[in-house]
């Protein structure tokens, strides 16, 4: 019995392009997407899939898998209308169901589920399938001086914006003066016990401490935590302040006026002001808050520079009034001492 002659690989070629003209592609095919990037202000992800060759429109007739790593994550079955979602992405959904049947099956989750590395959407429709793959990457680092950093140095995210920064480290930094400035003028002019002194100095070098280690920590960029960590250090330990500002009044008037209590509530408004900044700051991405932040300081700085002036006007009010006084106790003095001699 004879074999058939083999068919040459052109004729193949032909039969094999009829058959597809005549039943369609067997191939979906997709727009290409290579990656995707997201940052630390991400809080959803979504992963782009989309073919460009349906025939039927029909989402019950297609069926949709994305994986990572051999694993599927999620998946859409059409013929049931039925979702199967892994537990490590519970969230994990169809960007819109509705646009499945138009192409899109784009997967979104939320970024704290979605581990970068390579994935793939696979659609079937009928007798044809196709497969698509597309990379998730974070484009902001931690720490930009890292061996294996995914972005280079100038690509490494500021949790906030850096003039916004210099105009908080500059009010911080008049905060101190103004402070110090105070403690300089109960020194040269009010006569105060030297141990009250003491005290409020040794307050007043610690928040000075802190506003240099805030400054530090929170100028500085390629560093997200850092940065947050210095905006914490610039507000939470300004409380101090108000109990400095109080005993300051203490020392030099002995009981607070009207007046004290006026600008010890404007600073504690300042601060409140500055407090609800950060609690937005910090949970807001990015960070287009921080002007709530510089309001609050710049109201306590603005408070600071009153109380500056308002103990240089009462302890030189003190003083004058004490002159005379000794002028007058000095002769009777002597005269008592003559009388009992």
């Amino acid at each position: 019995m004879s074999l058939p002659a083999p068919c040459p690989p052109l004729l193949l070629l032909l039969l094999l392009l009829l058959g597809a003209l005549r039943h369609g592609s067997a191939q979906l095919v997709f727009s290409p997407v290579d990656f995707v990037e997201r940052d630390a202000c991400n809080t959803t992800v979504v992963l782009p899939c989309h073919v460009v060759n349906l025939k039927e429109h029909n989402d019950s007739n297609m069926f949709v898998a994305w994986k990572k790593q051999g694993i599927v994550l999620f998946s859409f079955d059409g013929a049931q209308q039925r979702v199967y979602r892994h537990e490590t992405v519970p969230s994990a959904n169809l960007l819109s169901q509705q646009d499945l049947s138009k192409g899109t099956a784009s997967l979104k989750l939320k970024s704290s589920e979605a581990e970068d590395g390579n994935y793939s959407c696979e659609v079937t429709e009928l007798n044809r399938e196709g497969e698509t793959k597309v990379d998730l990457r974070t484009v902001t680092v931690d720490n930009c001086g890292e061996e294996k950093a995914p972005t280079p140095d100038n690509k490494c995210g500021r949790q906030f914006d850096f003039m916004e920064s210099v105009v908080i480290s500059v009010l911080l930094f008049l905060i101190v003066v103004f402070y110090w400035a105070q403690i300089g003028v109960i020194a040269l002019k009010c006569e105060t016990v030297h141990k009250n002194k003491t005290y409020v100095a040794v307050g007043c070098a610690i928040f000075t401490v802190l506003a240099v280690i805030a400054v530090v920590l929170f100028i500085q960029g390629g560093n997200i935590t850092i940065n947050k960590v210095g905006l914490g250090f610039v507000v939470l330990p300004a409380v101090i302040l108000m109990v400095l500002q109080y005993y300051i009044f203490k020392i030099v008037l002995v009981d607070v006026t009207r007046k004290g209590y006026i600008l010890i509530g404007l600073q504690s408004f300042g601060f409140v002001v500055a407090l609800v900044g950060f609690a937005l700051c910090i949970s807001a991405c990015p960070s287009e808050l921080l002007s709530v932040v510089i309001a609050g300081l710049a109201v306590m700085a603005f408070e600071d520079l009153l109380a500056l002036l308002y103990m240089y006007t009462s302890c030189s009010r003190m003083k004058d009034h004490q002159t005379p006084r000794k002028a007058v106790e000095e002769p009777l003095n002597d005269a008592k001492g003559v009388m009992l001699e």
